[in-house]
């Protein structure tokens, strides 16, 4: 009878159980604290910090932000919900800074334990066949073990190794007489020293400060962006400054510092003096620039006189006023339709070009019956090119000229909203033009005035002088994000230069011989592990190269070492 049997029944693998929220959130810190995801948001932080180059940022520029909002009304709205206004101080970007100074120390604090117990660990054991490794070397010698110990401890010590003997477990028999044999194959034996040695610790705390440094600069930048401030000022020469938030041409301040904390100093530019090459194919180079200041420290301190230079600044409690920029500012006289001067003073134009071409406007909302505007440009060594039309030729003030264009009507200054100061709004004006309908254009030297058509005014180019644009700062995150950077580049160096080595030398008492072996292993080298005629391997690299010299100099020294290269040499 033939019996048939039934197929076995398959059953379907379990699925794996879902993992629960212990082990949901061990798997997030895992990720969050590996290097990959640190890296990651470092990439994402630079380029979380691009919109706040490229877009205007209210706390730098209010007035720029609001001219964007009047001419992109819809972007605008979008960029603000965004905080791409204030990119710095938005909530996204401040969650990436987070995630990353906690994903860094998750990273350097595990590898800073396990570092450590490395160091307090003994060097480990030798491996069992030493002739394997890189470089080795054994020869035989009649020294007695103990003494082969002995220097073979002091000549590692010397070198910086920390170093660990294993002797024989206590009780062990002693090896024959050399020349007697033993009564048995039993009572042969022998007796194994082995000294483990081991440096270049360093090279992995080098790597750990490396990081670490990383988190300390970033911990400076926050520290300097949450309890400091940074303003500039632009000061024409003659005029003074005090340190109040509405002298401040553009004034950024940490959300955890307060107005009232500004130093109350006070200064005047009294004196600047600028210096280029005048000959040469480096004509027109800045040579120097140097502003004389008098400054107090507080009102009723007494005033006292410094030379501010470019990369030399002026310290004044805990702020910092360096000088970043200079410029000319031409001096106008402006009168109305009803003949009464309705401007008088300088006013500041910006540069251009190297050679010093600015340009500017002037606004004069007190004209009657309407109100006057200009804008133009400022030349302080003014040619006519032929092609080019007016040019300046040199940027310092030998030949000095204005070229203008002017208009009449609404300024828009009582609209309410922010204008530059450097800008004029034409859509309320009107373009004064000549009898042929041409547009107005003027070009004066110092001293040169222009009558508007129609009666409406005059205008006369009284000369310059000249202005200079202050930083004025604190930072106290600057000292932790300078030692963060030392901290960092020692750490490089160690990284760089210290070589993680270990060294092995085994000792072996049979039949009163003694063998020696010594071996050594760079950690991370790349040998090309071929051998040449004799014991000592050689290497393709020039770490390889080295460790087998060292081998060679700390096997030299041993007893016994040199009676057995002169035997072998015979």
């Amino acid at each position: 009878m033939t019996q048939t049997q039934a197929p076995e029944r398959q059953t379907a693998p379990a699925e794996p159980a879902p993992l629960g929220a212990w082990e949901l959130a061990r798997w997030a810190w895992r990720q969050l604290t590996s290097m990959r995801t640190a890296l990651l948001l470092l990439f994402l932080l630079a380029l979380a910090s691009v919109p706040g180059s490229l877009i205007p940022q209210r706390r730098v520029n209010p007035v720029t932000v609001a001219e964007f909002a009047q001419q992109h009304p819809e972007l605008a709205r979008w960029y603000d919900r965004l905080g791409l206004f204030d990119v710095f101080g938005s909530a996204w970007f401040a969650a990436i800074y987070l995630a990353l100074l906690v994903s860094l120390l998750g990273c350097i604090l595990p590898r800073a334990a396990q570092h450590a117990r490395r160091m307090w660990s003994p060097p480990p054991p030798a491996p069992r066949r030493l002739h394997r490794l890189p470089v080795s070397s054994t020869w035989a010698t009649d020294a007695a073990a103990e003494q082969l110990v002995e220097s073979a401890v002091a000549r590692l010590r010397s070198r910086r190794y920390r170093v660990v003997v294993r002797r024989p477990a206590p009780g062990s028999p002693a090896p024959e007489p050399s020349g007697t044999a033993p009564t048995s194959t039993t009572e042969a034996s022998s007796r194994t020293w082995t000294v483990s040695a081991e440096r270049g610790y360093s090279r992995e705390i080098g790597n750990l400060l490396f990081h670490l440094a990383i988190v300390v600069v970033l911990v400076g930048v926050a520290v300097g962006s949450l309890f400091g401030f940074r303003g500039t000022a632009l000061v024409i020469v003659g005029n003074g400054f005090a340190n109040t938030v509405t002298q401040y041409d553009g004034y950024q301040a940490g959300a955890f510092f307060e107005e009232s904390q500004l130093p109350p100093f006070a200064l005047t530019v009294r004196d600047f003096q600028a210096r280029w090459e005048v000959a040469g194919e480096q004509a027109g180079a800045p040579r120097a620039f140097d502003a004389t200041l008098t400054y107090t420290e507080a009102p009723g301190e007494p005033e006292r006189e410094y030379r501010l230079r470019v990369n030399h600044p002026l310290r004044i409690g805990t702020a910092q006023i360096h000088l970043i920029g200079h410029g000319y500012a031409p001096r106008f006289t402006v009168r109305d339709g009803n003949g009464d001067v309705a401007f008088s003073g300088p006013v500041p134009f910006l540069p251009q070009d190297t050679r010093f071409t600015s340009t500017g406007v002037v606004k004069v909302p007190d004209a009657r019956p309407t109100q006057l505007g200009f804008q133009g440009f400022f030349l302080p060594t003014a040619v006519v090119d032929q092609e080019l039309g007016p040019v300046s030729a040199f940027p310092d003030a030998l030949s000095p000229a204005v070229y203008l264009t002017a208009y009449q009507g609404d300024l828009g200054l009582d609209d309410g909203v922010p204008q530059s100061v450097y800008r004029l709004r034409t859509d309320g004006l009107t373009q004064f033009r000549t009898a042929d309908g041409d547009a107005l254009r003027l070009a004066l030297s110092p001293g040169e005035s222009a009558t508007l058509p129609g009666g409406a005014g005059s205008i006369r180019f009284d000369g310059y002088e000249r202005w200079v644009n202050l930083q004025i700062s604190s930072n106290p995150g600057e000292p932790i994000a300078l030692g963060g950077a030392l901290l960092g580049l020692a750490g490089l160096l160690l990284s760089l230069v210290v070589r993680p080595r270990r060294v092995w030398v085994r000792i072996t008492e049979d039949a009163g011989r003694t063998e020696v072996t010594i071996a050594g292993l760079d950690k991370g080298e790349r040998l090309a592990r071929t051998r040449s005629n004799d014991d000592m391997p050689t290497s393709d690299s020039a770490e390889g190269d080295d460790l087998a010299a060292e081998i060679e100099t700390i096997a030299a020294g041993l007893p016994g070492r040199a009676a057995a290269d002169d035997e072998e040499h015979q």
